[in-house]
């Protein structure tokens, strides 16, 4: 499969060789990152859920923790993750519980429902992940994979 070039814009300051090899993978992922999110969101749909409510259910499933720590854990706003939970309190999928560690902070927790809901949202991912997986090949993953925790190590630095 032919991979698109980026067109070389006349009027930016020219990046190395490296420069364009790495802004090429930026737009890859940034494609990437809009699929998933379609893809979770469909993924998600039939129990009423996003991938924003997904990613906040699927982040307190083996023990509480506060938007805070949930937010860092995603790499998202603090106050982006504080409205999504707020809903998901509403709809009664998690609640607040007094945190031990700090009297604001409290800590989201999964209700029954919020449990429910959130294995069938795991289920259905299963089911697409395995057919991706098949499509995709063990050998590829293994490189990305690879090639992306190596991406992450240096961008966190």
């Amino acid at each position: 499969m032919r991979q698109e070039r980026l067109p070389k814009r006349q009027d930016t300051v020219e990046r190395s060789e490296l420069g364009d090899a790495f802004s090429e993978l930026v737009v890859h992922v940034f494609r990437l990152e809009g699929m998933l999110s379609t893809a979770g969101d469909t993924l998600a749909g039939p129990t009423g859920q996003s991938s924003a409510r997904w990613r906040v259910l699927a982040a307190v499933d083996d023990e509480p923790r506060s938007v805070a720590q949930i937010a860092r854990a995603w790499n998202l706003a603090r106050q982006s993750v504080q409205r999504v939970a707020d809903l998901l309190e509403q709809d009664g999928l998690i609640v607040y519980e007094d945190n031990p560690a700090h009297r604001r902070a409290k800590l989201v927790r999964l209700t029954a429902t919020g449990r429910r809901t959130l294995r069938r949202i795991q289920k259905a991912q299963r089911t697409w992940a395995d057919a991706a997986g098949e499509q995709i090949g063990p050998t590829t993953l293994e490189a990305a994979n690879a090639a992306l925790a190596r991406i992450i190590e240096n961008l966190g630095r």
